[in-house]
């Protein structure tokens, strides 16, 4: 069984030890090496990763990989192990880790993100601006109209697999891409970037954090669930007070937290 969770990043940064993690300079095309392997490479969409943002690693670890089970996860957050060790990389879930839990489910997610006071259309329309979301929609209805029950219940459902975070067997994962690159491909044609600034032109990766459990749900694929694990520190009353600056005061996120 061959494993490759690819750790999208766009700096130099502490990697896992483990054999399975495959540390991949997204967004590499014309920029300095950071000693990563590049998405540069093979079948890929490095240029757009200004707009795609770590989708760029999914297409190209889609397109180029070949193990048995691919998965995405981000240089600072990841899926969380059983270890207790006081190195907080040894805490990430582990290769042995990994094997257990794919061979009795077709996917490994983060455990859900719920926003309690907010449904996850509102909660987009408050922070980001809602219109590509919208096409999205659209073009669902047009294109794969099976799905489109799941994105109206956007607009009810409160929590949702989020961060483009998954561990898929590889035929999944084929399934799934091709999927989700048909639609952000017509999104792209039918939205121009240049009306939203550099953070809100990265609607793409916001747009398909949305779209897995929807495309999930349709499909009815098994799964488990695993405790996500942040690097990094995350100051949760910034986050908080811009959460709900956002929804009563109409102020949209001008970054990421």
């Amino acid at each position: 069984m061959k494993i490759s969770v690819v750790v999208a990043t766009h700096k130099k940064y502490k990697m896992p030890k483990y054999k399975s993690y495959l540390p991949l300079h997204v967004g590499c095309e014309g920029k300095e090496s950071l000693e990563f392997k590049g998405d540069n490479t093979g079948d890929n969409i490095s240029k757009k990763n200004s707009n795609f943002c770590e989708l760029t690693g999914l297409y190209w670890a889609w397109k180029n990989l070949k193990d048995d089970y691919i998965g995405l996860v981000h240089y600072r957050r990841y899926f969380k192990g059983n270890s207790k060790s006081k190195d907080i990389f040894e805490r990430i879930l582990s290769d042995k880790e990994i094997g257990d839990l794919i061979k009795s489910n077709d996917i490994i997610l983060p455990k859900k993100r719920n926003y309690y006071i907010e449904t996850l259309y509102s909660h987009y329309e408050h922070t980001m601006y809602v219109e590509p979301l919208d096409i999205t929609g659209k073009i669902i209805q047009e294109k794969y109209p099976d799905y489109y029950k799941e994105f109206e219940l956007l607009k009810k459902r409160t929590s949702a697999h989020m961060f483009n975070m998954f561990i898929m067997k590889r035929d999944i994962l084929n399934e799934y891409c091709t999927w989700l690159f048909d639609i952000l491909f017509e999104l792209e044609k039918k939205v121009d970037n240049s009306q939203y600034d550099s953070f809100h032109g990265r609607f793409y990766g916001r747009v398909s954090e949305l779209l897995l459990d929807v495309w999930l749900n349709t499909k009815g694929y098994t799964y488990k669930e695993v405790p996500l694990l942040n690097i990094e520190k995350v100051n949760w009353i910034k986050k908080g007070s811009s959460f709900l600056k956002a929804k009563f005061f109409g102020k949209k996120y001008d970054k990421s937290f």
